[in-house]
């Protein structure tokens, strides 16, 4: 499920609002989506990714840049990387994101990421 270097397009599809939740990092900057592999890129790399949100058919479009990084396995915290949610198309997925979890981004519920 993951970005490595020189990938084409790639799809990161939720299950769950828990898989959301556990991805989603609205502590960053406009807020961003960890993206779980062991095939981690530089920290500024842009990357395109298509993003489909639980019970939704929807494919997102996303071209950012890697704005989090995490290169080993730890516990609850798994290896991978973040994508900024930035421009037209990040605005508009986090939108959908939030709208999604409502009231459970304010959970201490453990994330992939912090």
């Amino acid at each position: 499920m993951g970005l490595p270097r020189g990938a084409g397009i790639q799809t990161l599809q939720f299950k769950d609002k828990a898989q959301l939740y556990a991805s989603y990092m609205p502590f960053m900057k406009g807020g961003a989506l960890f993206f779980p592999t062991m095939k981690i890129p530089e920290l500024g790399e842009e990357l395109f990714a298509v993003i489909i949100l639980p019970d939704e058919t929807e494919r997102m479009p996303l071209t950012s840049k890697v704005v989090w990084v995490n290169h080993r396995t730890h516990g609850n915290r798994l290896a991978g990387f973040a994508l900024a949610l930035a421009g037209i198309e990040g605005d508009n997925i986090r939108r959908k994101i939030e709208a999604q979890l409502g009231g459970s981004l304010q959970s201490d519920k453990p994330t992939f990421t912090l």
